[in-house]
């Protein structure tokens, strides 16, 4: 679930966490100091420390989120060359959607379609409904 912060200090960071994702939940992070000790939040925190060379320690790892973050820095800087911060949550949907999907593909367009509510009939020419 991707949420747009105001800033990378812990004051923005921790309370979208704490807010949107459930207490006791495992979270993984680097060492950033934005995260500051999770687990006075209640969360299970594990880190690695990238300035120690570290990315992975036994299933502990941010790759994927990684991963996602480049698709989504990819998606604006190669196709959409620019998002207003008024619009970046709408985009930020838009590229979890795909990321979600990504082992399923095919089923992103019927997903979509579902989405929208259909009419039972189309009215006719002057007809209000």
């Amino acid at each position: 679930m991707t949420r747009q912060v105001r800033g990378r200090r812990i004051k923005d960071v921790v309370p979208t966490i704490v807010e949107w994702i459930a207490e006791g939940s495992r979270v993984h992070t680097d060492k950033g100091k934005s995260y500051g000790d999770l687990r006075e939040h209640g969360f299970q925190h594990e880190w690695v420390d990238h300035s120690k060379k570290e990315y992975v320690r036994g299933d502990v790892h941010v790759n994927t989120i990684e991963g996602f973050w480049g698709a989504l820095k990819r998606g604006i800087n190669w196709t959409y060359v620019w998002v207003s911060a008024k619009h970046l949550q709408k985009y930020l949907w838009e590229f979890e959607y795909r990321h979600n999907l990504r082992a399923e593909p095919w089923l992103m367009f019927q997903l979509l379609l579902e989405a929208f509510p259909r009419a039972s009939r189309w009215p006719s020419h002057g007809e209000v409904v």
